[in-house]
Order: structure tokens, then sequence, then C-alpha cells
């Protein structure tokens, strides 16, 4: 059975600086990976992981370095991390927070994917590896995984700390040179990505530990053979660049559209009813912000008439979106002058 893995936006932000920083162009490169550009400001967003893998690649391409992965994961730093920055920043000693850290990645961060830790003797090797077959952007991901490694790291072992060498499969690198320094180490060829560093480190204290834990609200990452949780995330992510359509839906899983209305269907759904839980979802978010407009939020969802939009709304709650706003500011506290125009 195909899976499909879902990773967190966070790294789409970082991304878009590096490209500005170097005089990309940011809609070219959105438009080549087809994801919409408003996603620099859904860090928490949920997208398929092989569609951050583009969009890395894609980025690359554009402003002609291929060690850009390798400066992002630095520059970004634990906020390009997420919750699994914060998770890993919880523990008391190095050794917990990359052993405890294994098993959350995949829940906190990104989906399909194997870390491991091994001592042996003197040495310990913190590895990295996805577990789906992608194949465009995979090296680039590993470089970047590599980077976010060594900066989780530099937390327990301070800024200027650098490891004794990395591994990276696949071709060799043509920024090989590059990548050595701007990691501060060597870069050899391995079964996986890794960092080989002393394993007395393991040992090293927190010297910030951050107590915090995700509250009951926090959306974790469903599992790849999730598939109708994949839908709904990548629903929700072509809202952002207006009203889903069932055809850029499965071009996003790379089906054509009969099959994906098939496999919905065997788990008890509806490409259509999928779709209305998604608006209705996104809308009620939209409409808790008293600032915007009915006619914007329309728009916001792909509506090219608020007329429209104000049908689909009644059909779905038995209310007018006008009178759902103001039922929720009266329970909510005192009501606001509301935007109805």
């Amino acid at each position: 059975m195909t899976a499909y893995a879902l990773t967190r936006a966070s790294t789409i932000g970082p991304v878009a600086d590096e490209i500005e920083r170097a005089g990309g162009s940011l809609a070219r490169v959105f438009r080549r990976s087809e994801l919409p550009v408003k996603l620099i400001e859904k860090p928490d967003q949920l997208i398929l992981l092989r569609d951050q893998f583009r969009l890395i690649e894609n980025a690359a391409r554009e402003i002609g370095d291929e060690s850009l992965p390798a400066r992002l994961s630095i520059h970004a730093g634990l906020a390009g991390l997420g919750p699994y920055g914060r998770h890993f920043m919880s523990f008391s000693r190095l050794g917990a927070a990359i052993s405890e850290g294994v098993g959350a990645f995949a829940e906190l961060l990104q989906a399909a994917t194997r870390m491991q830790l091994a001592v042996n003797g003197r040495w310990a090797k913190w590895s990295y590896s996805i577990t789906e077959p992608i194949v465009v952007g995979r090296q680039k991901n590993e470089l970047l995984a590599l980077g976010y490694m060594i900066d989780l790291l530099r937390c327990y072992a301070g800024k200027g700390w650098a490891p004794d060498h990395l591994e990276l499969p696949g071709a060799t690198l043509q920024a090989k040179a590059d990548v050595e320094a701007i990691f501060g180490c060597s870069l050899k060829s391995g079964p996986a990505a890794a960092v080989i560093f002393p394993a007395e480190l393991l040992q090293l204290p927190n010297p910030r530990p951050d107590r915090k834990t995700p509250g009951d609200d926090f959306l974790f990452i469903p599992a790849p053979d999730d598939f109708l949780s994949c839908v709904s995330h990548v629903l929700l992510c072509e809202t952002l660049a207006g009203r889903p359509s069932i055809h850029m839906v499965a071009r996003r899983f790379g089906l054509p559209p009969r099959t994906l209305q098939r496999k919905i269907a065997e788990r008890g759904a509806t490409f259509e009813s999928m779709l209305r839980a998604t608006l209705l979802r996104q809308a009620s978010v939209f409409l808790n912000e008293p600032d915007l407009s009915i006619a914007d939020l329309a728009y916001e969802l792909g509506y090219s008439d608020p007329a429209h939009f104000t049908r689909a709304f009644r059909n779905w709650t038995g209310m007018s979106p006008r009178d759902w706003r103001r039922r929720r500011l009266i329970e909510s506290g005192p009501p606001e002058a509301l935007s109805d125009e």
C-alpha cells in the first residue's frame, strides 16, 4: 500500500528568506513547486514531505547554490524545527534528548523518518533516513537534516562546537567543499545521513531547559498510511491558493482523479464531503477574525461571488456567515464592531 508522509511547514519561511537574500524569485520557486506562497505564514501547516523536497530542490536551482540546505538549517536553527526543537530542549541531558526524540520526531515534525543513536566505543553516531521512496530532493533533505542535527547538538555542546565528521549517502555532492565549510567538519560517504561525535558528549547537561509540552489542541503528524488525514491536510493547504479541485489534489498525490476518489470511497468518505468539511473549518477560523469582511473571506476560500459562499455556508450550518459570526462573538464576550461588507 502506498503511504504519503506529511511534514510540518516550519522550514518554508527560512527557505523563502534564503531565496530573497540571494535575489531569487519567490513566486517562481513556489510556482514550480506547485505550492501556495501563503505557506510562508503557516509554519504549523502540514504538507506532503515530497512537496517539501521539491521546494528545496527548486530553491537551490533558482539561486544556483547546491549548499543551500546546509546554510538554511544552520540559519533557521531551533525555529525551523517547530515543536520538535522545543521537545529536544526539554531534557536534562543530551543523550536523553536524542534517544527520546527518536520516537517523537515522527509525531511532532515529520512522518516516514527513522532516527537512530548508536554508540561504538568512544564514538556516537546519530543517523537520519527517510523511509518513503522519494527521489527528487532526497539528498538535499538529508543535508538539511544534518544541519538541524548539528544545531541541536550545539544547543548542548556550545555554539562553536563541530562534529568529528558527517556521513551522507548517494552520489558525490557537487558542493562538498562549501558544505564542509558551513558545517565545520569533513563529509564522508555512508549508508545513511549521520553525525559522528564523541560519545562522552551524551552526558552534557542542558544549559537552558524548555519544559513546555504540547497542549490539548496540538496538531500531531498523522501516520503515512492514514490516507484520509493526509487528504484533509492537503485540502487545507490548497485552500491557501483558493478553492481546491479534485484535479489539484489528485495531482498532489500523483494519482488520477478517479483513483483518488476510489481510495477515498474505500475508506468511507467522498471527496465532496471532505472538501465541504475543510471549507467549513477554514470559514469558521476566518469568521473568528472580526476585521475580515464576509466578501474577503469568500475570496480567500476561492469563491468568485460572496453570495455563493453565503449560500453554501447556510447549507452547511443552517445560518448565514453573518449570523454565525455574531453568535460566536456574543458567546465569547462583548461583541466588537462586525465587518459584513
